[in-house]
């Protein structure tokens, strides 16, 4: 029995597929399913029950999963103590929104650089709903997300909260004295699909305002929002610290709204049985770093 052949199957059993399980050790599904045959092979009995459409746990593999797991935290901290100066290593994968994306994720992965030089950091950009979906499956390792974990097999700690701010091209803005239930008369509500935590903050909006937009106007893209605000497609929530950069260069104009919109929380995501000191290393940067009245600077 070796270390590889545990992480084989502590991925196997707890990612949605061999093929991505495969992924996340950096092996081909045959090389995967090799160090698994060998595992079972020294154990003296199987893991997984593969006469259906999908591998299940056995007896065995079940009781196997959270001793397996325990020596890969225990290797994990070895290598950690050991090569302190080096740090953590291996494949980091990081879930955001496109908002995190725009503002402070620079500044993290920046950081998790300098305290980990040996990490291999990849970055995955998608609507909250999917991110959470991602991580549940294995895909990620960890995510940040709007509102607290609504999966049970997730958990997830507070980060930081993003305010917003109504906006409209200057055209748009010059003729609306004031963001309400006439104004989305009169324009398109210009937002992100359902699934965005901001979506959660305009329903609030819209339910204090009595209003009700006539026409919605949906991109998954605030980089395209702006491009259609700024032509006068409609009015749109943003951002407040981009909102006040894009209006300082005259791009926008924010619209006075006597009902504000509300606060919307962020907490890092990741799953209940991952226990990787990864994952508690990633949440004590992300809480340094979080900050979303900061501007990137790709805009």
């Amino acid at each position: 029995m070796t270390l590889k052949q545990l992480e084989a199957f502590y991925w196997a059993a707890t990612c949605a597929s061999f093929a991505m399980a495969a992924e996340r050790v950096h092996l081909s599904v045959s090389s995967l399913s090799k160090r698994l045959a060998e595992l079972e092979g020294s154990l003296g009995q199987p893991l997984f029950d593969r006469s259906g459409h999908r591998a299940v746990l056995t007896d065995g593999g079940t009781r196997l999963l959270p001793m397996a797991s325990a020596l890969l935290q225990q290797a994990d901290r070895l290598h950690q103590e050991m090569g302190s100066a080096a740090g953590l290593r291996g494949p980091c994968r990081l879930g955001v929104g496109e908002l995190t994306a725009l503002t402070w994720l620079p500044h993290w992965v920046a950081a998790i650089g300098e305290a980990h030089p040996a990490l291999e950091v990849s970055v995955h950009v998608d609507v909250g709903e999917a991110l959470a979906q991602r991580l549940d499956k294995g895909e990620l390792d960890v995510a940040v997300i709007a509102d607290p974990a609504s999966r049970s097999g997730l958990t997830s700690v507070p980060l930081a909260q993003a305010r917003f701010t109504w906006c409209a091209g200057p055209g748009v803005a010059d003729a609306l004295p004031a963001m309400n239930s006439d104004a989305l008369r009169a324009h398109p509500l210009v937002t992100l699909p359902q699934g965005s935590g901001i979506t959660h903050v305009i329903d609030d909006w819209l339910r204090q305002a009595h209003a009700q937009p006539t026409r919605r106007l949906v991109c998954n893209h605030l980089g395209a929002i702006v491009g259609l605000l700024a032509q006068g497609a409609g009015v749109g929530p943003l951002p407040q610290g981009w909102a006040h950069v894009l209006c300082q260069r005259g791009v926008l104009r924010e619209v006075h709204s006597d009902i504000p919109l509300g606060l919307l929380d962020y907490a890092f995501h990741h799953r209940r049985d991952d226990l990787r000191p990864l994952v508690g290393a990633l949440l004590n940067l992300a809480a340094q770093q979080a900050d979303f009245t900061v501007a990137s600077s790709s805009f």
